[in-house]
Parts: C-alpha cells; sequence; structure tokens
C-alpha cells in the first residue's frame, strides 16, 4: 500500500509495524477510506456483525432502551444491525426505534436507542 513510499520519511515505530505485519496497524490502513479509494478496494463485511439482545419479556416495560458496543470498528448501518437483530423489519425497525445517531447512516461506534412498544 506503500511501496513506493521512502524508507525513511517512516516513522521508526510505524515502519517496524510494518516489518512484524502488526496486526493493529494492517486493521488501520484497512480502515483508512481514504487508502481504500485511493487503491480501489472496499472490505466485506458480510457475516462481521451481530447483535446479542435479550429476547423481550412480554411483562417487561415499554420503552426498552439498549446500548450496543462494538468489539472491533465494524462499519454497519444501525437500522439494519437493530432490525436484525431484534427480529423486525427494517421499516418496524425505523417506526419503532429512537436512537442518538442517523439510523441510516453507518458506523462503527457504539450508540444507545430505545425500542418502543409495537401496536
Amino acid at each position: 500500500m506503500r511501496e513506493r513510499t521512502p524508507v525513511s520519511s517512516f516513522d521508526p515505530a510505524e515502519l517496524h509495524g510494518h516489518h512484524i505485519n502488526d496486526p493493529e496497524l494492517v486493521a488501520s490502513r484497512l480502515m483508512d477510506p481514504l487508502l481504500a479509494r485511493r487503491n480501489h478496494f472496499t472490505l466485506d463485511w458480510t457475516g462481521a456483525w451481530r447483535l446479542d439482545a435479550p429476547s423481550p419479556r412480554l411483562d417487561e416495560a415499554w420503552p426498552v432502551q439498549m446500548e450496543v458496543v462494538f468489539e472491533d470498528p465494524v462499519p454497519v448501518r444501525p437500522e439494519r444491525l437493530i432490525a436484525h437483530g431484534l427480529g423486525l423489519s427494517r421499516n418496524e425497525a425505523l417506526r419503532r426505534i429512537k436512537c442518538d445517531i442517523p439510523l441510516r447512516r453507518p458506523t462503527s461506534a457504539g450508540f444507545t436507542f430505545t425500542v418502543t412498544a409495537g401496536n
């Protein structure tokens, strides 16, 4: 990805990371949107995420608030993650979910959302 860059222009710690194929360095470079655009590649995130959600109890008070935490920075559209994880259609998720971030924009940062009762 940086094959034509003079070695002297690298920070020594970064250069060492390249030499040992440091997994964190590789991951950070793969997640760099400018690098992806410049080198014409996209990452396939199929199956890279899931929502571990407790099954709702009928006696549970509504609305229910949930928090999403990512173990790895995998970009996902919140409405897709929530709909799939809760077994809702995307339209129903958009109708029933109140979120602290835009539901239709990809994110890889944690967020919270509230599920309202289905009527």
